[in-house]
């Protein structure tokens, strides 16, 4: 038998909700003085987007540093799988990729999903984000659970540029 989960109070919530918003918002400052006061840099929403994974997303750099600094997961994944460099390569953030990449976010990272960010900035048409991610190293013959490269997710998805662009990629051993 499992114990009841305690009921939130409203302040508790508020509070919740106020921190999110900060990693959203990119309000640095206060996110590390709440780190310094014992905030899981880790904490995740109810949708398992972690507060490194708002701020990303949301093109914040600096509340991004913050996060980092203060022991932030590059690697932890959202409900649906997604990594905040994946979320940097979908909206084209080259910064926040750039300082991922610096703090150990792994290229060719795919969280609990199949694709990678080098898939996700492919689709969009990225082409400065499929640039940097393969001077870090991203595999460009990396395929997803059901065999599909960037290359093909970009054909599929109309991108112009991106699906030549990783055809003419260097590839590894080559």
């Amino acid at each position: 038998m499992t114990d009841p989960k305690p009921e939130l109070d409203a302040d508790t919530l508020a509070f919740a909700g106020r921190v999110f918003q900060y990693a959203r918002m990119g309000h640095a400052e206060e996110l590390a003085g709440l780190f310094g006061q014992g905030l899981p840099a880790n904490l995740r929403n109810d949708k398992g987007d972690s507060l490194l994974m708002l701020a990303a997303y949301n093109g914040q750099v600096e509340a991004t540093r913050a996060i980092l600094e203060a022991g932030g997961d590059p690697e932890l994944a959202n409900d649906r799988g997604q990594t905040p460099l994946a979320g940097a390569a979908f909206k084209g953030s080259i910064e926040i990729a750039r300082l991922l990449l610096a703090h150990g976010a792994q290229v060719d990272g795919v969280g609990d999903g199949s694709r990678t960010a080098l898939m996700t900035a492919a689709m969009f048409d990225r082409m400065e984000m499929v640039d940097l991610l393969l001077a870090h190293g991203a595999d460009p013959d990396f395929r997803d659970a059901a065999g599909k490269s960037a290359a093909d997710m970009a054909r599929a998805m109309g991108a112009q540029a991106t699906p030549d662009q990783l055809d003419k990629a260097p590839r590894r051993g080559a």
